[in-house]
């Protein structure tokens, strides 16, 4: 028996299953699942950084919009919210590494 204690997607057990397996799962309560939810982003964002590939930058926004509908937003205003910021100020696009600031005498 192999023990995971985390998060999965809503087809695990059914994948499990359909391989002969047998598993225990429950459902969490919204604190838990929030709880969850951001443990899961980090292991996504870590599976990433090892990876670096496009499946894996998937799965950290499957993450990212799952604990946005689950604090009360919308994918929408997820949007709206980042776009407001970018037009304020900017995006990534152009690179820019900061290096330093100097206070000026």
């Amino acid at each position: 028996m192999k023990v995971y204690n985390k998060l999965v997607r809503d087809k695990i057990p059914e994948i499990i299953e359909a391989d002969g397996k047998e598993c225990k799962t429950r459902i969490l309560s919204n604190d838990e699942y929030i709880a969850a939810l951001e443990a899961k982003l980090n292991e996504e964002v870590a599976e990433y950084q090892a990876d670096k590939n496009l499946e894996e930058m998937a799965d950290v926004l499957e993450v990212l919009q799952a604990i946005c509908t689950a604090r009360g937003y919308s994918l929408e205003e997820l949007e709206l919210t980042r776009e407001k910021k970018a037009q304020k100020r900017g995006g990534f696009k152009e690179k820019i590494f900061l290096e330093y600031v100097e206070e000026k005498m």
